[in-house]
């Protein structure tokens, strides 16, 4: 089941829903959530009691009309307020006590879980994140984590007064969890509105994808990363010794994934957050073209362009300009490279070929490599290039 659930707090309420369109189509959501926040007026407060708009909170039963499965689904907006958002905690603990089914709560929360979560603005409220952090220990949810940027919500300034935060977020219970393994969670970019819409991706019957490990060079530099490898580089059993070699590998592989978590954090998350700070000042840039801005903008523009092919070559020598010609002829091109017109059966020069090589010779060249030579070769690797089928790079083993 595919669903899009959005805080639609808008900057443009007419991109935001062609954009919900848009992606409905690609996608054809089995349910789409948009979150819109009340504004208070003297109307409104007459019947506040009566609708409850003070209880931010929206659940919904889903039951699938042929496997009769249900879920349970609670959408959330907060309370700017701290003191605000405690009948908010209160509702969430009243249903987690008696909650046994699936249960998805996600929602704008109004609050970050911590320091890293926000970019500019003023310092943390440790209270406001201690009040969020036992609601969700208490009701036993668990954040279903995202793909993507960090930052779910942009205050729609630039420059010093730029503000980033993560409000919006997905949390699941132990049955939730257990019935969805493969449930993902994807923050879309911000058009149209200032929260960024949140892509569910929930299949049963297919498990998480397993992300393959790449060795990070940087790792090497960190004063405990030696420690790790040789808490890890044992086997308790014998073997052929590549058999334990590979046994070796595969344990540091999880190792060393757990433990960078632990004292880096997500780095390729931090570097999509990152670029979309970037991308904001961009914009900005533009809408806003000061002298100094204008300058920024130039820089990245004359790097796109140096980067960018406009024309190639083709084997006739003309030169395409269209991209669709242009991709065309590169595929033909790597195609020819990889494809023979006949495979050759008979290989009678051979036998015009001399011995060159000595017997002696020939045994040094089949003989085992010394320690040394192995040592030699290792060193010789590039550090820098990409890792091996293995993930692990140069660098890591002239270190180690």
């Amino acid at each position: 089941m595919d669903a899009i659930i959005w805080n639609v707090r808008s900057v443009n309420t007419m991109q935001a829903f062609e954009r919900l369109i848009t992606m409905h189509r690609k996608h054809h959501f089995e349910f789409i959530g948009i979150l819109e926040p009340m504004h208070q007026s003297h109307k409104m407060e007459r019947y506040r009691a009566r609708i409850g708009l003070a209880q931010a909170v929206l659940t919904l039963r889903l039951t699938h009309t042929e496997t009769h499965f249900e879920l349970i689904l609670t959408l959330v907006y907060a309370k700017c307020d701290r003191i605000e958002r405690i009948e908010l905690w209160d509702t969430l603990y009243a249903m987690a006590s008696d909650m046994t089914v699936p249960w998805l709560v996600r929602g704008d929360f109004n609050v970050i879980w911590d320091e890293e979560e926000k970019y500019g603005g003023l310092p943390v409220s440790l209270l406001e994140v201690d009040d969020f952090r036992h609601c969700s220990n208490t009701c036993n949810l668990t954040d279903l984590g995202f793909k993507g940027s960090i930052f779910t919500w942009w205050n729609g300034r630039s420059e010093e007064d730029c503000i980033f935060k993560r409000l919006d977020r997905c949390f699941g219970n132990n049955e939730l969890q257990q019935t969805f393994p493969g449930l993902e969670v994807t923050h879309l970019s911000k058009i149209g509105s200032d929260h960024c819409p949140m892509l569910l991706k929930c299949d049963i019957e297919t498990p998480p994808i397993k992300k393959s490990f790449r060795f990070l060079n940087f790792w090497t530099k960190h004063e405990t990363f030696k420690e790790v490898v040789k808490e890890n580089w044992n086997a308790d059993f014998s073997a052929n010794p590549f058999c334990i070699f590979n046994y070796k590998i595969k344990k540091l592989k999880q190792a060393l994934s757990t433990w960078s978590r632990a004292t880096y954090g997500d780095i390729f998350q931090k570097i999509a957050s990152l670029e979309e700070v970037v991308l904001v000042h961009e914009i900005q840039f533009e809408v806003n073209p000061t002298q100094m801005n204008r300058q920024r903008l130039r820089q990245v523009n004359g790097r796109r362009k140096r980067l960018k092919l406009s024309r190639i070559q083709n084997s006739l020598g003309n030169w395409i300009e269209e991209d669709n010609l242009i991709a065309e002829e590169a595929l033909k091109f790597y195609k020819d490279q990889f494809t023979e017109s006949a495979v050759p059966n008979a290989f009678d020069i051979l036998n015009h070929v001399p011995s060159m090589v000595e017997s002696d010779q020939h045994e040094r060249l089949m003989a085992l490599p010394s320690n040394e030579e192995v040592k030699r070769a290792v060193m010789g690797l590039n550090g820098d290039s990409a890792g091996g089928p293995d993930g692990f790079t140069g660098a890591f083993y002239q270190t180690c």
